[in-house]
């Protein structure tokens, strides 16, 4: 069977793969679009295999408020100039926004778009995180993105029991600026907190402190670790004369999610 230049332009649209490609692939399928298509796929993935060793350490991140609920989706590539293209970013709005309205389980329906643009802009590009909050009675859902050449770096959502859009808001910018890990101190995991209680104590006895007062100095250490990773316990960065506790007045957060582009 023939092949002229419209089928070769008709299987470049319909795949985003290269003029040669196109070519190659109905050469090797006598025409048959469906079966060259096919074909691009499965030489896309083998091409895709050869590059999963290489790091994916850019991306793009985008969060999605859908009435009580909300979605952060990661997107992780090679380059930058990748995660700031259009297509990429494009779809990883629509992904979070799609598992903002249905769920975490709506990313299954994306997999054959990333892989197409795997195969398109030949990198290593794979979903990331992926997180879904759902707010409660009482509780309101708050996002927050920000934002570097064009694509999310760092999301935040964010829910908040008994306290206003307007707290659930401040809270998700402090959340952005201050990358807590941990919601409250009883969250975080003991054998952490036992290393870290292990290594100030070496380091006060290494300083020469007094043995009677190494419990107090290590408790005093120890609830600055707790302060860098624990919520509720940073100061707010808009007043550090107060605790995230203390500024909340009443109100409770009862969950949090973020993702950082490249963390």
């Amino acid at each position: 069977m023939a092949i002229t230049a419209k089928d070769v332009q008709t299987l470049r649209q319909s795949t985003g793969v290269g003029m040669m490609d196109a070519k190659k692939a109905l050469e090797a399928n006598n025409g048959d679009m469906e079966a060259a298509t096919q074909w691009l796929r499965v030489q896309g993935l083998a091409s895709a295999a050869k590059r999963a060793d290489r790091e994916a350490g850019e991306g793009a991140v985008a969060v999605v408020r859908d009435g009580n609920a909300a979605a952060i989706v990661e997107m992780r590539c090679e380059t930058d100039f990748v995660a700031k293209s259009e297509e990429f970013v494009s779809l990883v709005d629509e992904i979070a926004a799609r598992v903002a309205a249905e769920g975490q389980g709506a990313t299954a329906q994306f997999q054959d778009r990333i892989e197409k643009l795997l195969t398109t802009l030949k990198e290593n590009i794979s979903l990331g995180r992926v997180y879904r909050l759902e707010a409660g009675a009482g509780e309101v859902v708050e996002t927050y993105v920000h934002q570097q050449a064009g694509r999310g770096v760092n999301a935040v959502a964010v829910i908040v029991k008994d306290g206003s859009q307007e707290v659930a808001h401040e809270v998700a910018v402090h959340i952005a600026f201050a990358k807590p890990t941990f919601l409250k101190r009883e969250d975080v995991p003991s054998h952490e907190v036992d290393a870290e209680r292990k290594t100030v104590e070496e380091i006060s006895r290494n300083e020469g402190k007094p043995e009677a007062a190494l419990p107090k100095i290590i408790e005093g250490r120890l609830n600055g670790w707790f302060r860098e990773r624990v919520l509720l316990e940073q100061p707010y960065v808009k007043d550090e004369k107060q605790s995230i506790q203390q500024f909340l007045n009443g109100a409770t957060i009862t969950a949090f999610a973020q993702v950082v582009v490249g963390s």
